[in-house]
């Protein structure tokens, strides 16, 4: 059977058809970083100070160590899931990874220069390993970790405040003295010690070393060799409200005495005198 031009024609172009690959994940964070550098006219990486690369549906980043003196980067409104991409950014100062799909932040330990970073609207539930990646920024000063499973957690703020004191602004919230205040009655059981004694004109024991690790004597509601008006037990309590107890009961009493006017007759009664006269009685309260 002979073919026509036209079937053979057709028959060719069928064979020379290109298909298409789907670009990877990398690649197209790859070409979303270049086309950041044609738009902003950068020819060397040494220029690079700043990156935009949010609403970008990138699901990973390629490595961006080549840019050294890189200093902002907004990775916002994406879809990651990690952060390994960053790990020799050391000129790093305000990172932007807001509104992601990020379970764990392992790698930005190693960005000593951080002053900002934006974590809310992400997958985040582990607080510790999430406070120890962060341990190790001491420039870092704002903060945000909102809308994040991990701030379900109990006393969650404070916890943040404890451990990163160096942070000044907390999820859009400055951080107050009231809340260092109260990390420290919280989570710094030794030191809240030491200032409730310094405040009530106790002695500290000066040889206490805060690197060492603090052992705590076993609670007591009432230590057996408790005495009245005696100030010199230095018991320590695993519960504050112990020990707020056990020092109010040695607190000094006063006593206010005030005539009881239930039982002083009226003018009526004196007149009648139909029962006889008793004498008024005193109403005595007793203050600790």
């Amino acid at each position: 059977m002979a073919w026509a031009p036209d079937h053979l024609a057709r028959a060719f172009r069928h064979s020379t058809r290109v298909v298409s690959v789907p670009e990877t994940a990398l690649e197209i964070s790859l070409r979303a970083v270049e086309d950041q550098l044609k738009i902003c006219g950068h020819k060397r990486d040494a220029d690079v100070f700043e990156l935009f690369l949010s609403q970008k549906e990138l699901t990973e980043v390629i490595d961006l160590s080549r840019f050294k003196k890189l200093k902002y980067l907004w990775l916002h409104h994406n879809k990651l899931h990690g952060i390994t991409f960053l790990t020799r950014n050391y000129c790093l100062t305000e990172l932007y990874l807001n509104n992601n799909a990020i379970f764990e932040i392992e790698g930005l330990h190693s960005l000593p220069s951080l002053h900002i970073l934006l974590l809310h609207h992400n997958e985040l539930t582990d607080i510790d390993a999430t406070v120890k990646e962060l341990k190790g920024m001491l420039n870092l000063k704002s903060l945000s970790l909102y809308q994040n499973p991990l701030c379900q957690y109990n006393l969650y703020r404070l916890y943040i405040i404890y451990h990163l004191p160096g942070v000044e602004l907390l999820d859009r919230n400055q951080v107050t003295e009231k809340e260092r205040r109260s990390m420290i009655t919280i989570f710094n059981h030794k030191k809240a010690h030491i200032v409730q004694s310094i405040a009530f004109r106790g002695k500290v024991d000066a040889s206490w070393n805060p690197r060492s690790p603090f052992k705590q004597k076993p609670a007591q509601r009432i230590p057996p060799d408790f005495s009245f008006a005696n100030n010199v037990d230095k018991t320590v309590f695993d519960d504050p409200e112990d020990a707020v107890f056990v020092r109010s009961m040695k607190r000094s009493a006063m006593a206010i005495t005030s005539l009881n006017w239930d039982t002083v007759s009226t003018r009526e009664e004196k007149y009648l005198d139909e029962q006889g006269t008793e004498s008024a009685q005193m109403l005595t309260i007793t203050l600790r």
